[in-house]
């Protein structure tokens, strides 16, 4: 299904082409992928099982290591952009850790000119609108200096910040300093928590929101374990769950990427229950690459396995909307003239205007 979104949690070194990995390894004599057949390179890149975050992570090796020039960086960035519009996304927050891509010489700052650079284009060409959230490695300690570069460009579109990578062992609050000199600087701020943290995965939750200050949660799935599940739904909730719900918090849910990364079966996602007992719950894909997925792949998804409707899409692609770091004209101007329009038409009852 093919209806308008909004994704706000998309990696961009998760997202290449197959195709495009191919031509990057041979204009730049890279010799480590594990095939060069498209279909056979598509199908290694899917990492549905691999079984933890940790083995899922690996399959970026490849696509880090050709993305260490200004013209591949721009080139991933265009395509992205103009994959993201074909599949109707109309607004996209696009993140990435520019210090992974400086292995031949890039500075962190040419990085995020070169992706800027391919964004643009795809969005001349695609009529994308797109902002930037800066990634911060959580178990590499320069969140002060990415936190400093994210604030210095946010002339160039950068609009949030971001704590990722491995979760277990790596608290949120070892970046506390980092994180509120982002937000003492306006920019907005959104943590991967709850993701991938086991028994600490809760406690992530809540320190990413009352010691950082996140004002979204990437994943948050571990945010089932704070809840009373009977009959598959939740009914009763802990005192982290229940701030985290009753405060509106946005959870970026990546459902084909946490099926991965969490060993879970598409009915033991926490997506449904979740947004049933009133969390504010958002779709994304995560990395279109590594898990072999679509925004429309999403809603099929939540559709196919939680009982979602034209409505519940809609109220989440609003969500998503209010969500968004982007600015309150452009909410009203996407709403007015590109979502809310298709959404009637395909049955779903919205409001026209945005309010």
């Amino acid at each position: 299904m093919s209806l308008p979104s909004v994704l706000l949690h998309d990696h961009l070194d998760g997202g290449l082409r197959p195709a495009t990995i191919l031509e990057l390894a041979e204009t730049h004599d890279y010799r480590g992928l594990p095939t060069t057949d498209e279909t056979g390179l598509a199908e290694w890149f899917d990492q549905s099982e691999s079984g933890s975050l940790e083995n899922y992570l690996r399959a970026f090796e490849h696509t880090i290591a050709l993305m260490q020039t200004p013209e591949a960086i721009e080139r991933v960035a265009y395509e992205a952009a103009v994959d993201l519009v074909a599949d109707g996304v109309v607004y996209a927050e696009i993140r990435f850790c520019p210090p992974m891509h400086t292995k031949q010489g890039m500075t962190r700052a040419a990085v995020i000119e070169a992706v800027v650079s391919g964004m643009s284009l795809g969005s001349k060409e695609s009529g994308l609108q797109w902002g930037l959230i800066i990634d911060s490695l959580r178990h590499i300690h320069d969140s002060m200096d990415l936190a400093r570069l994210a604030v210095a460009s946010r002339h160039l579109g950068v609009v949030g910040f971001d704590l990722a990578g491995p979760e277990a062992g790596h608290p949120p609050e070892e970046h506390v300093a980092a994180c509120r000199l982002v937000r003492e600087s306006g920019l907005r701020l959104t943590i991967h928590a709850g993701e991938s943290a086991g028994e600490n995965g809760v406690a992530y939750v809540a320190s990413s929101v009352d010691k950082c200050g996140a004002e979204r949660i990437g994943h948050g799935v571990e945010l089932i374990n704070d809840c009373l599940i009977h009959d598959g739904e939740i009914v009763d909730l802990g005192p982290v769950a229940e701030r985290v719900r009753n405060r509106r918090i946005p959870l970026e849910m990546c459902p084909t990427s946490s099926l991965a990364t969490g060993s879970l079966q598409p009915e033991q996602h926490p997506v449904g229950p979740l947004y049933r007992a009133g969390f504010n719950i958002t779709l994304n894909t995560d990395n279109r690459l590594m898990s072999a997925t679509s925004m429309s792949d999403e809603f099929d998804f939540v559709q196919k396995y939680h009982r979602f409707g034209i409505d519940d899409l809609a109220l989440t692609t609003r969500r998503s909307l209010d969500a968004a770091f982007c600015p309150w004209d452009l909410k009203v101007e996407l709403w007015e003239t590109k979502i809310a329009p298709d959404y009637r038409a395909a049955g779903a009852g919205v409001e026209a205007l945005w309010r």
